[in-house]
């Protein structure tokens, strides 16, 4: 059970985390926050949450923040794959050390579950399509091989420790709080921001690239899933969290004209170093076991995004 416990959120001023920690309190559950506000906002903390500012690399923050805590949900991280092309070092001190770090103080302090926030990108883009969790892993970015290296420590946490623990590979999440101005902003944020304000929205290589795209209140819904489920059933294994779908960015900025009322002219550009071709997810496991399927349909939920830049504007 999750209601009325007292949960960590490492990034939980984030995006994702942001999103979980409002269903959390919203539950009921005694909630602390874990966030370095590198690239998160005090201002997502809901008034219910204790916030404490520091890093997940850094054990005595993290035991303090995890201190009596029931359940980790791990979501903090250095996202962008470009940002860890560009500082490769930076992202595994987070992404990998942290995990670790966050780990330890789980299995030393007695915590029941963690639940970690992995990503698509281990992918790497060669393996079939739709894609299940027991495809050839080939990670093409520092980022991606910090994130493999983290579910690693979690799968060997579980069977060498016995905490339990279950990571979820994360497919092209967006959705409010998803900011357009962030240094390595997401895709869609941008397109609706340019659109937004008569620019050329800018599309890297030929826009015939194709991703999973999952609504953030889903990816949120699975965290809980994860995080309820019996441990025999997912300890110490992976799922992939996505809609199951297939969408071109050309196809998003179809969708994003026509909900703006907008005809997207795009310039553009050379392809990003690091970025897969195609992705999507077979998600049938996280159905089996979990009990976890995204529910938000693509229009609707890139209709609750462009409301929500809109306001922001």
């Amino acid at each position: 059970m999750i209601d009325n416990s007292r949960v960590l959120v490492t990034g939980g001023a984030g995006f994702i985390g942001s999103h979980l920690v409002d269903t959390l309190v919203g539950d009921g559950c005694d909630v602390v926050v874990l966030d370095d506000l590198e690239t998160g906002f005090r201002e997502n903390v809901p008034p219910g949450a204790q916030l404490l500012i520091g890093s997940v690399a850094d054990a005595d923050t993290v035991r303090e923040a995890m201190t009596g805590c029931d359940l980790v949900f791990h979501q903090a991280a250095h996202k962008a794959v470009l940002r860890s092309v560009e500082h490769p070092i930076p992202t595994d001190t987070v992404n990998t050390h942290g995990t670790l770090t966050v780990l330890q103080t789980a299995r030393d302090l007695g915590v029941r579950r963690v639940v970690h926030a992995s990503s698509s990108s281990v992918y790497g883009g060669g393996a079939p399509r739709p894609t299940p969790e027991d495809a050839p892993l080939r990670p093409r970015s520092p980022y991606a091989v910090s994130k493999l290296a983290a579910e690693e420590y979690c799968r060997v946490f579980a069977d060498l420790y016995g905490l339990e623990t279950v990571a979820l590979r994360y497919f092209n999440v967006y959705g409010p709080r998803q900011r357009p101005d962030a240094t390595y902003a997401a895709v869609i944020p941008l397109f609706v921001d340019a659109l937004l304000n008569g620019r050329a929205p800018v599309v890297h290589g030929d826009g015939q690239q194709s991703r999973d795209f999952t609504y953030v209140s889903d990816v949120v819904d699975a965290n809980l899933a994860a995080a309820r489920a019996p441990a025999p059933a997912c300890s110490g294994r992976v799922y992939n969290v996505a809609a199951g779908n297939e969408w071109s960015l050309l196809d998003i900025l179809r969708v994003l004209g026509g909900l703006l009322g907008v005809d997207p002219q795009p310039d553009f550009t050379d392809p990003r170093a690091g970025d897969v071709r195609h992705s999507r997810a077979d998600a049938g496991a996280a159905e089996r076991d979990l009990g976890f399927r995204a529910a938000v349909a693509l229009d609707d939920g890139l209709r609750r995004t462009v409301d929500w830049l809109r306001a922001l504007a």
